[in-house]
């Protein structure tokens, strides 16, 4: 039987890659998206949850009943919860008050049991979701903590999934490789093996307004000033991970909340792809880079689209919502035009 498995496991990586064409149409290359959203948990965490706590297995550091412990701003989460349910263990999961009610709703749907911990404070807080979780660790016997932003397979587990499938995908054709980053384990892992094969390959990171890692990359310096609160969930930071491999990246773009929202809904509309917000920031990402950096007719670009938008159905598309951030009226585009909505009197 093709295409059968044991369990919803099986369905793990091997994601597919769609042509944009509409929202990229003033790039004269070819872009392609990887869609993330097509893994059982919806997004590209369903890699990392898989091999991290795989590996673990295999060190003997888990056993039938263990609790595996993390810090999410969902889709880890997610994928963390769903692994431990066919493996047989606890879960336990620290997320930012930023983190929507449905996600939460959605993670103790699949028996995680969640803390809400402030998202306005530093990364040393004892309150913040980082510290959170490192304690819960420390005081729950016969458990581990995944810690994806300083576990470096969070990488591997890129390098040894995505980063082949795109190689194999494009027929070595491609010359830039496009993702958000927040832990950096997507975008550093895929982009390790993609430059072990062609070097030339440009890999951009798309950061957030509101988080560092783009003036780090640019300066090797934390500047706090580049830190304020911004609603993207899912990329950007406060701190530094480890798995976010710097010397890979080649360049960084930043973008904001309000045009990553445009964008997100643009991309549902036009190329009938419902993404999460990261999937609109990392299509704006990839068009301000383009003003600098114009592409060719020859080049291959591919942007990963991280998770499904079904997670953002009370965010970045509810109209509400976008009319409450005020992005309705301070859009550049014509906003009201392009999500109308009919109403019967």
């Amino acid at each position: 039987m093709t295409h059968v498995y044991d369990n919803i496991l099986g369905l793990i990586g091997n994601t597919p890659m769609v042509k944009i064409n509409t929202v990229t149409k003033d790039i004269p290359a070819k872009v392609y998206a990887k869609l993330e959203s097509c893994n059982p948990g919806h997004s590209t965490k369903d890699r990392i949850a898989l091999h991290i706590i795989e590996a673990a297995e295999a060190k003997g550091l888990l056993q039938p009943g263990s609790t595996v412990i993390e810090t999410t701003s969902g889709n880890t989460g997610f994928s963390i919860a769903m692994v431990c349910i066919i493996k047989g263990y606890k879960c336990i999961l620290s997320v930012s008050d930023k983190t929507k009610a449905e996600k939460i709703a959605y993670l103790k749907a699949l028996g995680a049991t969640v803390y809400i911990c402030p998202a306005n404070v530093p990364a040393d807080d004892p309150r913040s979701y980082y510290e959170v979780a490192k304690r819960i660790a420390s005081e729950t016997p016969n458990s581990i903590y995944i810690n994806q932003y300083f576990n470096e397979l969070n990488i591997d587990a890129h390098y040894k999934s995505t980063g082949p499938e795109i190689w194999k995908q494009t027929e070595g054709k491609i010359t830039h490789l496009i993702a958000c980053t927040g832990t950096g384990g997507t975008l550093s892992g895929s982009a390790k093996y993609l430059k072990e094969q062609n070097p030339g390959i440009k890999i951009i990171g798309v950061d957030a307004s509101g988080s560092i890692l783009k003036g780090y990359h640019e300066t090797g310096e934390i500047n706090k000033e580049d830190i304020h609160p911004y609603q993207i969930e899912g990329m950007g930071k406060n701190l530094i991970p480890s798995a976010l491999l710097f010397d890979q990246i080649d360049e960084f773009v930043r973008v904001n909340d309000e045009m990553s929202a445009y964008r997100t809904r643009e991309i549902a509309l036009k190329e009938a792809i419902m993404g999460g917000y990261t999937t609109g920031a990392v299509i704006e990402g990839l068009l301000q880079y383009a003003v600098k950096n114009p592409f060719k007719k020859d080049d291959l670009v591919v942007a990963i689209f991280p998770d499904h938008g079904s997670r953002y159905i009370t965010k970045v598309y509810s109209d509400v919502w976008m009319e409450e951030q005020k992005f309705v009226n301070n859009c550049v585009h014509n906003y009201e035009e392009v999500f109308k909505t009919e109403r019967i009197k």
